[in-house]
């Protein structure tokens, strides 16, 4: 899957770009048609410890779904993202399955 990735007020090392890439082709598995998606890395400047933000935008054939987390670390972030997503894409896997 195509995965492009944007880091908001910081630069983003080869590693989390690594684990956000290895953690969205994951979702492959639950949906395999799945088109692109954009991955949005942001750091908030507040004095609160969870100011690591995800934002995905993933793009599906008919659909786009777009889920947004903050967490301590984007990993953390990253994978609560994903988890949603892979929620959506079962459901959206199942809908389809019923119609048909």
């Amino acid at each position: 899957m195509k995965v492009n990735a944007q880091s908001v007020n910081f630069n983003a090392d080869r590693k989390l770009l690594d684990f956000v890439q290895n953690r969205m082709d994951k979702l492959e598995t639950f949906y395999d048609k799945v088109i692109s998606s954009d991955v949005y890395l942001k750091v908030e400047n507040t004095s609160v410890k969870e100011n690591k933000i995800v934002e995905i935008k993933l793009n599906v054939p008919r659909d786009k779904f777009v889920v947004k987390k903050q967490c301590k670390t984007f990993e953390e972030a990253v994978d609560s993202a994903c988890s949603s997503l892979q929620r959506k894409l079962k459901k959206m896997k199942e809908l389809q399955r019923v119609k048909v």
